[in-house]
């Protein structure tokens, strides 16, 4: 028999927590939501002050029973088929709630007392594999619902659901859905009739995603006011919108589409956006651009265009944002009116076109121009000054483009310009300031490829954001000028760049956030024994480092008074991994709320490092292993961070780590989650219910020394308790005097072997289940033939001997029976003389050279904690010597089966 369990899987073990801690719900507050965002994929919204996901769900009302009731967002994922009325009623300041749990019905009053809902999202299974049943009046207590959701189950054609009156965003993707037509039998709301409203008006239908939509009847959505209605990768046809009956639309994503006939339908709405990215237009007639004057937004993305008709933009005059990325515009004829007339386009997309040349009067046309995308295209030059006419031009991005030298102030034409992206490109920085140009601009991302021989790279001293990836070389970048008085973000890509970290202050005096990329710390930390970073920079509020495996040793982050988050990541060097301890990567960090570690090398985690972090909020460990969280941390659990957060981590399986099951059930104030992470590599799963991390008990060490002290232990006590004992003859000196009559019987071979017994069956039972004994269990055996099997029982209320000892009379009656028969629940195990018999028992099995039989009935699920003498009743009895009654009549045949064969 193994030594884990009396019962499998029907003794209950202790609850595995108790207070705010769960293991299959993860809580946290919005502003900490970037930390464990992973996990919140349902609902991402950090404007919530409190969420939590639970996952994987089969049980909801005990998942939610560990669920604190002041949530407003909650997530929940697994496998619950109904949702029973009143099911969130316990959470009535809900305001996001996410729901992927294979629903197939909801039963009235199911959302009941969600009256402060805003955003509802059901998600299954893709494209209507599941269907979900929802009541006419689903949805009638959501009287602030604005968002509802449907992402992946089919909805009953014929529902009748009644929508929320305040509902503006109604989502319905990657569904069964066939015909607009049944959105009318779904939601009749949205069609206006005489027993509805006038109109109904959404801000947003979403209907995209529903490769089966191919039919649209007319008259689907009658009356129905949407500003903006998204049919993409459907089979719909874009002139079949037009027959919908909308009373309104502003904004259509079409679906397949031609240009005519997406044309036509521009022109039925007055359409002020048009989206038709992916249809293979080709071409674009003058008529169908005739059509599109009223358009403020249009995307031709991945349309396949090849060239623009004349008189493009002029027979747009309102169009403000215009995306023509992932065509084949080689040459661009934006600008090539006869009119001359200018647009009043503010954003363009010419990006993925296969550009080479960027002619002078390219955007002659377009002088209110602000943004413009030019990346992943063929420019090698922009000879000609192509920008001169952008006098308004703030963003400009030429990623990914084999730029080569773009010569001397070649940005002066672009007096505006702000933001610069030259990622990816293959420029020579010419070390002259000059070179720049523009007088305003303040962010800039830039690429410098590796080099031979030592560079200064010459950079707009007036940046506010500046982002540098640096391909390593065998020499290395140095920045000009020494000082970026106006600098708050910076990032570093890349090891290629030299800076000098003595000064940090003076040169970056305003720095905020600091991004180390593929860097090694060992860069800017002082190579002495001590290893700190050295950058001093009093500013900082963030500082994350991705080491790629590249740190030879821990560098110290200190020294940072306004830090308030810090990300440390990948830096176990590769080829040298090594053991670190937390105060070997923080220090003194006042101001800092949240730290991030993944793949940092971390063993060991005490107190010390957390008394320099006294504003810590949360901790987040990701993705290290063999964890030793030092019992130190148990004495300053005060002051310790309010989340800690174990995630994709594994915790050493060392007797050091057990401590935590009581910390984490007893903590008030710091909340605990560890997921997945609790289990040695390569051992079983323990069981949800089971103790969070109960299994590390096992990992202690049972050394010689341990064992002698428990021993002494043991001894010492003894010697205090026995004069103790002088006084308490009636209750403990009969009880010992009983076992040691039983030892003594068993040493001087009194056992049952060619024994005639008086008695078949002892029965131990306590009052509460005397009912059961007298009306289940005594006609059984006792009965004649054949209901009953003839046996003689031992009853103590009838059989023992009157005016005996109750020890004696109990020790006498087992030795003369030759079955005992232990019956066994809550009230029993709390019964003195009940605990005393299965004790006695017990002891009888190992005293007898001939052990007599052993037999015991759990009338309801007992912990094995709770049962006396377990290890030694774990030792002895086999599989078959214990069963449980059943509740089920069905069941109860097995149970006597059961119990005649074990009585011959």
């Amino acid at each position: 028999m193994g030594k884990s369990f009396l019962l499998p899987g029907l003794l209950l073990s202790l609850p595995l927590v108790t207070g705010w801690t769960t293991s299959k719900c993860l809580v946290t507050e919005g502003s900490q939501l970037p930390l464990v965002s992973r996990y919140f994929a349902l609902c991402p919204y950090s404007k919530l002050s409190f969420l939590a996901a639970c996952f994987p769900v089969s049980n909801l009302t005990q998942t939610l029973e560990a669920v604190p009731r002041n949530v407003e967002g909650l997530c929940l994922g697994g496998s619950v088929s109904t949702l029973l009325p009143d099911a969130f009623s316990a959470f009535p300041g809900l305001k996001f709630l996410g729901l992927n749990l294979h629903l197939t019905r909801l039963l009235p009053g199911a959302l009941r007392g969600l009256g402060q809902l805003r955003n509802l999202s059901f998600v299954d299974q893709p494209f209507g594999k599941n269907s979900l049943f929802l009541p006419p009046d689903a949805f009638g207590d959501l009287i602030s619902l604005q968002r509802l959701h449907f992402c992946g189950p089919c909805l009953n054609k014929q529902a009748g659901v009644r929508l929320p009156s305040g509902l503006q965003w109604l989502s319905i993707t990657i569904s069964c859905l066939q015909d607009l037509g049944e959105l009318a039998g779904i939601f009749p709301d949205l069609v206006q009739n005489s027993s509805s409203r006038a109109s109904w008006t959404l801000k947003k239908l979403d209907l995209s995603l529903n490769r089966k939509l191919k039919m649209a009847t007319p008259g689907s959505l009658q009356g129905l006011q949407v500003e903006i209605l998204d049919l993409r990768e459907t089979q719909l046809d874009a002139g079949a919108v037009k027959g919908l009956g909308l009373q309104k639309l502003n904004v259509l994503y079409a679906p397949t589409a031609t240009a005519e006939l997406a044309a036509e339908t521009a022109a039925h709405f007055e359409l002020q956006g048009l989206n038709v990215d992916r249809s293979k237009i080709g071409n674009i007639s003058q008529e169908a651009l005739a059509s599109c004057h009223s358009l403020e937004t249009l995307s031709l993305s991945d349309t396949g265009l090849t060239k623009l008709p004349p008189g493009f933009l002029a027979a747009m005059p309102r169009l403000r944002r215009l995306n023509l990325a992932g065509n084949q515009l080689q040459s661009t004829m934006l600008c090539m009116n006869e009119t001359g007339d200018a647009s009043g386009l503010s954003t363009l997309d010419l990006s993925g076109n296969g550009l080479r040349i960027l002619p002078a009067a390219t955007f002659s046309c377009l002088p209110h121009l602000r943004e413009l995308l030019l990346q992943d295209n063929q420019l090698l030059s922009l000879e000609g000054h192509p920008f001169q006419d952008l006098q308004q031009l703030e963003t400009l991005k030429l990623d990914r483009n084999p730029l080569l030298n773009l010569g001397k102030n070649w940005l002066a034409a672009l007096p505006a310009l702000t933001t610069l992206s030259l990622l990816d490109t293959q420029i020579l920085h010419s070390p002259d300031a000059g070179f720049w140009g523009a007088r305003s601009l303040h962010t800039l991302h830039l690429s410098l490829p590796p080099l031979s021989a030592p560079a200064v790279l010459s950079l707009p001293m007036y940046l506010t954001s500046l982002e540098l990836h640096v391909t390593p070389g065998l020499k290395h970048w140095t920045l000009s000028p020494n000082i970026f008085p106006f600098l708050e973000t910076l990032t570093i890509n890349g090891r290629g760049l030299k800076l000098g970290v003595q000064n940090a202050s003076e040169v970056f005096p305003a720095l905020q956030h600091l991004f180390l990329l593929q860097n090694s710390l060992d860069a800017f930390c002082s190579q002495d024994a001590s290893s700190i970073f050295l950058w001093q920079l009093p500013k900082l509020q963030s500082l994350k480092v991705w080491g790629a495996g590249s740190n030879s040793r821990p560098c110290l982050i200190t020294g940072l008074p306004s830090l308030q988050e810090l990300k440390l990541e990948s830096l176990q060097s590769i080829t040298q991994p090594r053991s670190v301890q937390l105060e070997e990567l923080v220090g003194d960090l006042p101001q800092l709320q949240a730290l991030q570690l993944s793949s940092t090398g971390l063993k060991s985690l005490s107190a010390a490092a957390f008394r320099r972090l006294h504003s810590l909020q949360a901790l987040v460990l990701d993705s290290e292993k063999d964890l030793v969280l030092q019992d130190s941390l148990r004495e300053y659990s005060p002051q310790m961070p309010r989340y800690i957060y174990i995630l994709q981590s594994k915790l050493a399986c060392q007797c050091a780590n057990a401590w935590m099951e009581p910390w984490v059930k007893q903590s008030t104030k710091t909340y605990v989650h560890i997921r997945d992470g609790h289990l040695c590599p390569g051992q079983v799963r323990v069981p949800a219910r089971d103790s969070l991390i109960s299994f590390l008990w096992d990992h202690c060490p049972q050394t010689l020394e341990l064992k002698l002290f428990l021993a002494s232990s043991a001894l010492v006590l003894l010697l205090i308790v026995l004069p103790l004992l002088q006084g308490a003859r009636n209750t403990w000196i009969p009880y010992l005097r009983a076992l040691f009559r039983i030892w003594l019987q068993g040493l001087r071979g009194q056992g049952n072997a060619g024994k005639r017994f008086l008695f078949d069956v002892f029965v131990s039972h306590c009052r509460q289940d005397q009912g059961w004994v007298l009306e289940e269990l005594l006609p059984a055996l006792e009965g004649f033939l054949p209901a009953g099997l003839g046996l003689r029982l031992c009853l103590p209320e009838r059989d023992f001997e009157p005016g005996k000892d109750v020890v004696d009379n109990v020790v006498d009656s087992m030795v003369s029976s030759r079955v005992t028969l232990c019956v066994l629940s809550g009230p029993a195990l709390c019964n003195p003389r009940c605990c005393l018999e299965l004790r006695l028992a017990t002891s009888l099995l190992l005293a007898a050279p001939s052990p007599p039989v052993l037999l015991l009935v759990f009338l309801e699920p007992i912990s094995r904690h709770q049962l006396p003498s377990y290890h030694r009743l774990a030792r002895l009895l086999r599989r078959g010597d214990y069963c449980l009654w059943p509740e089920e009549e069905e069941r109860k045949g097995g149970f006597w089966t059961w119990l005649r064969s074990r009585l011959g």
